[in-house]
Formats: C-alpha cells, structure tokens, sequence
C-alpha cells in the first residue's frame, strides 16, 4: 500500500463528549472539502447510538483490518472495533471505559509504527477520568512519547497563519517561570526548526522567540528573564545558524503584519502561545505533536461535555487536524 493510499488511524477519545458526533460530521464533507480516509479505533455499536441520536444515516462499516479503509470509506465510516464496558452517557464519564480509550491510542500508535496507518489523529481524552483509572501521564502528548519510545515532545498548535509552541505546558503560572531555562526554549526552538523543514517543507523556518515580562523586560525594570534566559537562548540559536527573532514583547507579537516576518511563535508558557491563536481562529485549531516518529495530531478543543448530544459541535477542527495529519505524514514519506 503506497503513502497516498494509506488511512489515518483516528482514536475514539472519550466517549461521553462530542466523539462520535465531530466523527460523523467529518465524514460527511462539511463545505464539500476533500476528507483524508480514516479509520476510527473505538466501540462501532457507540458510534451507531451516536448517528441514531443524531438523526444521522451514516453507515457505520465495521473492518477486520485498517487495510480495508480505502477500499470502503465511500460506504461509511470504517471502524476498527473495540468495545467498551458500559453504555457511554453525555456528559458523565464512566471509569469503565478508561482502559478502551487508552487501548484505543495504544492501537492508533502500533499501526502508525507499523506503517499500516499513514498518521495518528486523536480525539479528546477526559484527563481526570483516566487517572483515576491509573494513567500516569499528563495527557496525550507525554503518552504517545512513551509508546513510541521518543525523547522529550514539543507541542506545537497551528491554524492558518499562525503556528505556535509553547516552552512550558500544563503548568500554573509561577511553576512554568520557574521552568523556564535556555536549555528548555533552545530545545523547543531546535524542534521547531527541524518540524517546519521535515513536516511542513520550509527550507530556512523563521522563529519568533516571546519575551516573558511586559515591554520585554523593559531593560530589566519589569523582570530580569530577558536578559538572563530568554536573550542567551536566542544567542545559542543563532550561533547554530537558526533564524531567531527576539526576545519580543508578546502583546505586540501577533497582529497581522507582525505575524507576516516568522513561521513560528516560540512562547514561554501555555497561554501565551494560545490565547492568540484561538482568539483568531478557535474552531479550526489543530494540536501537533513534534518530535514522534510518525505524523500525529488533535483537534484543539476538549471533550465539551456541556454540549454532548445537543448537535451543534462543529467537526471544523477535527476535519483540519485529519488534513493537516495527511499532510505531514506525506511529508514524512517524502523526506524517509
């Protein structure tokens, strides 16, 4: 089976969000875009529940092997099936069907590292269930590290225009300041760098380095990080003959003409690199993890339990991340 003619292999997440709902529209070609073939690792008996509820005439095709997805996504939605424990409710997650949900990302993980699967594209977990079940990761990111045996990840999130990484992740305000190093910003801009050239094709990439303090520091009256971790970093970057902008003042960093001089926004802590990026385009957001041998990605958005069942999710940011998914993982292809 050649690259092009590989599916994605596409988790179930969490049962009790708006899954299946986001799934279903997705197949269906919202505004008549082109939708990767994909194969959902998850409960088909749930994803059928999931089309009666919505009044939806979506076959659910139940397959044997992800190798028949090409052959019959024009049928339906091929499903890989695993079956979960307890009937799923909107809105309540039910501990039962933990261990489906992360049998579900352990499947995706093995056939994208077999080749079978093109890319992984996963859908969103509920954190706080799973480790209550015993998952002992922060989330999706440091896991699928873990599966596929890769050094530390960078997340990355993209919308049309914008890419963003931040230095630190889920982490309180004073923890991630506190983490901030140059060897911690110089090894996301390292990962950076490399993804914009093998992932997304960009010969020479242009990062953005985010100052931390107001004013970037105002030379030092409004904070020191500037001058003592963000400015050295910068230093090691360009010594290594990586195009670095900065460190510059963040309110100022992500207007339209100022996002035109850079390919990627380097941020020293979670909310910095997205508030902007979802204030500018919240459906369509896509969450890309770095530094894994194979292509993966999310959609930017949880399992929005306070409009599971209601119909009205928009498939808007898991239709870009299967997209974006296709995309890297012939990239991939290209460059291997």
């Amino acid at each position: 089976m050649t690259a092009r003619r590989r599916p994605i292999a596409l988790t179930m997440g969490e049962p009790s969000g708006i899954a299946g709902e986001i799934v279903l529209k997705t197949w269906h070609a919202p505004d008549g875009q082109l939708v990767p073939p994909f194969a959902l690792i998850g409960d088909p008996g749930w994803l059928r529940a999931e089309a009666h509820h919505l009044k939806s005439h979506t076959h659910i095709v139940e397959i044997a092997s992800i190798q028949e997805t090409i052959a019959r996504f024009h049928e339906g939605i091929p499903v890989l099936p695993l079956r979960l424990a307890a009937k799923p409710k909107y809105g309540i997650p039910d501990i039962a069907n933990a261990a489906i949900v992360i049998q579900s990302i352990e499947t995706a993980v093995s056939l994208a590292q077999s080749g079978a699967a093109l890319a992984v594209v996963t859908n969103p977990i509920h954190k706080a269930t799973l480790y209550t079940a015993g998952f002992k990761f922060p989330g999706h990111t440091e896991y699928l590290a873990s599966l596929s045996g890769s050094p530390k990840p960078v997340m990355m999130l993209v919308i049309d225009g914008l890419r963003v990484a931040p230095v630190t992740g889920h982490l309180s305000l004073s923890h991630a300041i506190q983490a901030l190093s140059i060897h911690s910003i110089v090894e996301t801009a390292r990962a950076v760098h490399k993804a914009l050239q093998s992932d997304f094709g960009i010969a020479t990439p242009r990062l953005a380095i985010a100052a931390l303090n107001p004013h970037a520091g105002e030379n030092g009256t409004m904070g020191n990080e500037e001058r003592t971790t963000i400015a050295p970093a910068v230093h090691q970057l360009r010594s290594e003959n990586i195009f670095v902008l900065g460190p510059l003042p963040a309110d100022t960093l992500f207007h339209h003409a100022a996002r035109s001089r850079y390919d990627a926004a380097i941020c020293m802590y979670h909310d910095q690199a997205l508030i902007p990026l979802k204030t500018l385009d919240f459906d369509r957001g896509v969450n890309v993890t770095l530094g894994l041998p194979f292509a993966r990605t999310s959609p930017d958005h949880g399992t929005a339990f306070d409009i599971a069942g209601k119909g009205i999710a928009s498939p808007a940011s898991l239709l870009a991340a299967l997209r974006l998914a296709e995309s890297i993982g012939l990239q991939h292809t290209k460059t291997t």
